[in-house]
């Protein structure tokens, strides 16, 4: 009887430390990397940058647990040709924030215009990435979708691996769910990290000029060799 507790409590609190380290581990993979260093690449504050991370994190949670939770509940993996496309979405997506970064670096644009809506709102004001209002919380738009994408590539393998070693299905979502907030624990830090130093380049225009063309040269190169793979075996 004793057992037959404790080692459903054992594996849970083993399956959730595990998720949450690699989880933090995940956030260091290039991909991820490269995505949140254009998205930060433009900020002038490490507080700033720290909270795109976070958002990046929450997206990236979000499309890995709901994903992840209906294929474990199902007991069944990612069909290959639909794990490629996401995939293939990563890559589009790298390749897109790094020529915006090119771009925004060459042309210096001004902050947006403001623009406002009641209730789910989402708008964007000088010195204020766009962001979305849901109730009292406010998250920036674009690290949510980001991490959305990035979400939905990653829980193909991730549901593969928990399906394979982990017994019952409540270590399985724990084990889901830990992983992804260690993720954005780790890009929460890893963003401030970058967002320091970063700020003090933003002293200087011409320096500052030259990391974001750097940030998105290498994003774009990143996106090109991360989806060829994908796109010649969809083909």
């Amino acid at each position: 009887m004793v057992r037959a507790v404790i080692m459903p409590v054992l594996e849970l609190v083993t399956s959730s430390g595990l998720g949450s380290l690699l989880g933090m581990r995940h956030a260091l993979e290039p991909d991820h990397l490269a995505a949140v260093t254009t998205l930060v690449s433009q900020e002038r504050n490490g507080y700033k940058a720290a909270f795109l991370g976070m958002c990046w994190g929450l997206g990236h949670t979000l499309g890995l647990v709901v994903v992840g939770v209906a294929l474990v509940l199902l007991r069944a993996e990612m069909p290959l040709r639909v794990a490629e496309l996401f995939e293939c979405l990563v890559a589009i997506m790298l390749v897109v924030l790094g020529v915006r970064a090119m771009v925004l670096a060459a042309r210096q644009d001004p902050a947006p215009a403001h623009t406002h809506h009641r209730r789910f709102a989402v708008h964007s004001h000088g010195g204020v990435p766009a962001h979305v209002h849901v109730g009292a919380w406010t998250l920036a738009r674009r690290p949510l979708l980001v991490g959305a994408i990035h979400g939905l590539a990653g829980s193909g393998a991730l549901t593969a691996l928990v399906l394979a070693t982990l017994p019952s299905t409540a270590a399985r979502l724990t084990y889901m769910a830990l992983f992804g907030l260690g993720s954005t624990a780790g890009m929460a830090a890893l963003s401030g990290l970058l967002g320091w130093p970063l700020a003090h380049l933003g002293a200087h225009q011409a320096v500052a000029r030259g990391v974001s063309l750097v940030v998105g040269c290498a994003s774009t190169l990143l996106g090109i060799a991360w989806g060829y793979p994908s796109v010649a075996r969809l083909l």
